[in-house]
Order: structure tokens, then C-alpha cells, then sequence
């Protein structure tokens, strides 16, 4: 395994050790689980079994659908850890600590090791064993989404469950409490609050926000025609509509939802449908058809074409940083959003791209963070670091015994 260390600025570590000890007040709300009994005063951010770290402390967990195989890949120490298979796994989705292996009887649960904790004025890292949590009882087309109290399963039949987060944390699936009623989408933690969409019979779907036990506390005014795709940013929770987007956001207990509009008569096939950006950006990112990607800007509530060659994949730190996208070429090529010009390119990275053939398989995905993308390739065993800053540079190059046919980053 090739391994180039990874150097970054001293200056946002040391500013987040001087937040750590002096940014907030009380323990208690960083808490993930709960410490030992003492007279003494509990360090703040404490985490039993945990520990703290200046730093994002960033893992790939990569699997192989054919093999069952998954590992995961410390990008702090470059090490590759081997874990037990995932037979059947074809979907590998994450809320930013814990790995969701999808299979078509059920989703195996792996806690990362790897955290963050956003108090909005500072940010705690945290690292900690790997360790198996359990098999949650789902279908095929369950999705999966979470934060920091609860994460709630949402089946293909509208159905959904929410499980206790402390309970995951301590390495236990828990007893899930099913919500009432059946659901449009995907049903999503916000602010204390569940955020989803129901919809009768021939009818737009329609916003609605639940309590935890799934009791409807508010019905903002707006609706969705063929909900497809979600997201939760810093701004609120996007939600994908046939003519654009729904912008649901909350502001000192009252729920809002924005239209964010297309502005213009968008084919079904070039909607967007399927969200991916940097954790903590509110810019997203989304094929437009074959030949180029959409970005929505949720803050400024405006929509964005970039015309590129041939999709595989793309997303985006925001923030100013490029549009990075993966196209049929095999190269990486970086994209300036407000322009659309072309700022740079890779030579060609993946000699195969599966996914985007008649032989199907999963395509390649781009991981963002707030300083590098990752870029799995499958047939050639590795995983590619690259500095989105920096031109594109292949900073790091990791070679793995697996196929990484699916990847997804924690820790952020």
C-alpha cells in the first residue's frame, strides 16, 4: 500500500483544542454516552470509550458485492482494518459514524469508530474501537437516515420505525418504536423533529412534521409533486420534487417550507433526484441527464446547470471550492459552478468504470470532506486521495485486497 502522509495546517487544530476547553458550556450536550460516577467534574466532550481528537479523525468503509468483503480504511493512519464479510450487500449508505450494509433481507449495522459532534460555534472529533452492532430487520428500497438522538428506517411501503441512537452507541440495535401511519418518503430527523412528506391517493404529496413518537406538530403550506431524493444541511432538509426542490427549515420552533424552483421545464430524466454534498455544506449536487450535474445552492435558494462530459459521479465541497466530477473518461475533472468553465482535470484515474455498462455493478462515488475528495476504484483495488484545491493532485494513493465497489466516509 502506497501511503504519502497527508500534512495539513496547524492552525485549525490548534484553534480546535482551544475551543474544546473554553468554546461552550457544560458537558452534558456533547455527551454520547454517559461517564463514569465522580466528585470530580466531568471533562467536557467527554465520550466513554472515546477518544477526543484536534482533528477530523476521517475512515472509508469500503465493501465488495461480490465477495461479501468490507474493511475500513483509517485515513489518519493509513491502516486497513478487516472486518466481518457482508454477503449480499449491494447499497452502503452512512450518517456519518455508523455503516448501513444494505442487503435484501435486512442492514447490517457497523459503528465506524469515527465521529464528529457540531455545536455550531465548534466542532469535537472523536475516535474509537470498530465494532459490530447488529442486523436491522429491513427489506429491499429501506433507507436509513439519522442524527444525533434517533435514526429512523423508512421501507418502500411507507412504513417507518425509529431506533434510540444512545442504544446503537453502545453497540445494540434496541427496540424500535414504529411511527404511525404510512409516509411519501423517506422519513427525516431535523431539529428535534421527524420531517417527511405524506400524500393521499392521487394527490402532491404534502410536508409534514412529526414529534419522535410521530405525532404531527406542523403542516407547512407546500407541496411536492413525485418526491424523489433528500438531504439535511446546515439550512434545513431538501426534498426533491418534480419541479425543483422544497426547502424545509426551522426557526425558534416554527417550521417553514421554500419552493426552490427549477425555473425552467426540466425532463423527468434529468431531474434531480439523488443528493450528494460535503456533511455541513448546503450546497448540493445531482446528475442533469447524462451531460451535466445541477447544484443547488439551499442557501441562496437558486439552481445551477453545469454542462460537463459524460456523468459517473460528482459532488463538491462548496463553499467556493470546484465542482469535481468523475466522467466516462476515467478522469477526474473540476468545474467552476458559477461559470460552468472547465479549471482542471486528472489523467484518466479508472481504466473501468462499472456501473455505467450493460454489466451493471456500482458505479464509483466521490467522498467530500472539508480538504480532500476520495474516489474508490474498483477494478484496480484502491482508493485515490485527491486535493480538490490543488488542481486535482493525487495526494495519497491506498491499494486494498478488496474490490471498494462501495465506500462511504465517517468522522466528518
Amino acid at each position: 500500500m502506497l501511503v504519502r502522509k497527508n500534512v495539513t495546517s496547524l492552525a485549525p487544530a490548534l484553534a480546535a483544542v482551544i475551543l474544546l476547553t473554553a468554546g461552550c458550556g457544560g458537558g452534558d450536550e456533547a455527551k454520547s454516552g454517559s461517564g463514569p460516577a465522580s466528585s470530580s467534574p466531568t471533562p467536557h466532550g467527554y465520550v466513554e470509550g472515546a477518544t477526543e481528537a484536534a482533528e477530523q479523525q476521517s475512515r472509508l468503509l469500503l465493501g465488495d458485492p461480490g465477495s461479501g468483503e468490507t474493511r475500513v480504511l483509517d485515513l489518519i493512519t493509513g491502516k486497513v482494518h478487516d472486518i466481518a464479510r457482508s454477503p449480499g450487500a449491494t447499497a452502503l449508505t452512512t450518517d456519518g459514524r455508523f455503516g448501513y450494509f444494505h442487503g435484501p433481507d435486512g442492514i447490517r449495522v457497523l459503528d465506524s469508530g469515527a465521529w464528529m459532534v457540531d455545536h455550531g460555534d465548534h466542532v469535537h472529533y472523536y475516535r474509537a474501537k470498530i465494532k459490530e452492532v447488529g442486523e436491522l430487520p429491513a427489506g429491499a428500497g429501506t433507507s436509513i437516515r439519522s442524527d444525533a438522538g434517533v435514526t429512523v428506517t423508512s421501507s418502500a411501503d411507507g412504513k417507518a420505525s425509529v431506533y434510540r441512537r444512545a442504544d446503537l452507541e453502545k453497540g445494540a440495535l434496541g427496540t424500535p418504536s414504529p411511527l404511525p401511519g404510512t409516509f411519501a418518503g423517506a422519513v427525516v430527523p431535523y431539529a428535534e423533529h421527524l420531517v417527511t412528506l405524506t400524500a393521499e391517493s392521487g394527490a402532491p404529496a404534502k410536508v409534514a412534521v412529526l414529534d419522535r413518537s410521530g405525532k404531527r406538530v406542523a403542516a407547512p403550506e407546500a407541496e411536492c409533486e413525485q418526491p424523489r431524493g433528500d438531504a439535511v444541511t446546515r439550512r434545513g432538509v431538501v426534498l426533491g420534487c418534480a419541479d425543483g426542490a422544497l426547502l424545509v427549515h426551522e426557526n425558534d420552533g416554527a417550521f417553514t417550507a421554500e419552493k426552490i424552483p427549477y425555473g425552467e421545464d426540466v425532463p423527468t430524466a434529468e431531474r434531480a433526484v439523488e443528493f450528494r454534498h460535503r456533511p455541513g455544506s448546503s450546497t448540493l449536487t445531482a446528475p442533469a441527464g447524462k451531460d451535466a450535474v445541477w447544484v443547488l445552492d439551499a442557501g441562496e435558494g437558486t439552481w445551477t446547470r453545469v454542462r460537463t462530459g459524460p456523468v459517473v459521479a460528482a459532488n463538491t465541497a462548496g463553499e467556493g471550492s470546484p465542482l469535481v466530477v468523475l466522467e466516462t473518461d476515467g478522469a477526474l475533472h473540476g468545474y467552476d459552478i458559477p461559470t460552468g468553465k472547465e479549471t482542471g482535470a486528472t489523467d484518466p484515474l479508472l481504466k473501468e468504470l462499472p456501473g455505467t455498462g450493460a454489466g451493471g455493478g456500482a458505479a464509483p462515488v466521490i467522498e467530500v470532506d472539508r480538504s480532500r475528495a476520495y474516489l474508490n476504484d474498483p477494478e484496480g483495488k484502491r482508493v485515490y486521495e485527491i486535493d480538490y484545491n490543488d488542481d486535482l493532485r493525487v495526494a495519497r494513493t491506498f491499494d486494498v485486497d478488496v474490490r471498494p465497489s462501495l465506500m462511504v466516509e465517517t468522522g466528518r
